[in-house]
């Protein structure tokens, strides 16, 4: 290990002591309950105030539920690819990974999806899809063309979701 690591290393430990003193674990899941709280409130203390995750705008807040992006986008682009497996998902970049997806009724191909939500407004041109597909050729898998429309009807599925979403949180109840 050369000096500078041993330095860094070295200076980065009293904060990393420091959160085990004050009592946060880093390791912690969070209850169902406090995940909600945060994503539906704002606020780390639920109700009753706190520290507002979004600034001043509740309204702001309401809609984007404390995430980098659009909130009814978010969740409409993950309830849309519910059925796939996710490698990855951040909702501060807007950047949503899937796995590799067989249908049970064509095994010898298989999809992939990359899903980039551009913002915090729920626009036309607020997510962008880019469809892979592979066959099955042998025991490998080759790369197989995708047919043109597949990405801007996701697109579009996701968009009609969002605003299904939006529809039902704005209407009285």
């Amino acid at each position: 290990m050369n000096i500078k690591n041993l330095v860094l290393a070295a200076s980065l430990f009293p904060f990393l002591a420091a959160c085990s003193s004050l009592g946060i674990d880093t390791d912690a899941t969070y209850s169902d309950k406090q995940r909600t709280d945060v994503y539906k409130n704002g606020s780390l203390a639920s109700d009753a105030g706190g520290i507002n995750l979004f600034g001043g705008d509740e309204k702001k807040a309401a809609e984007n539920n404390g995430i980098g992006v659009n909130g009814y986008l978010w969740r409409a682009t993950l309830d849309t690819i519910s059925f796939m497996p996710l490698t990855s998902a951040d909702p501060f970049g807007g950047v949503v990974l899937t796995d590799w997806y067989t249908p049970p009724e064509t095994p010898d191909e298989r999809t992939k999806l990359n899903i980039f939500i551009r913002g915090r407004d729920l626009r036309a041109d607020g997510v962008k899809v880019s469809v892979f597909r592979q066959t099955r050729e042998g025991k490998g898998w080759i790369d197989a063309p995708v047919a043109p429309t597949t990405a801007s009807a996701l697109e579009n599925a996701i968009l009609t979701k969002a605003r299904q979403l939006r529809i039902a949180q704005t209407q009285p109840k």
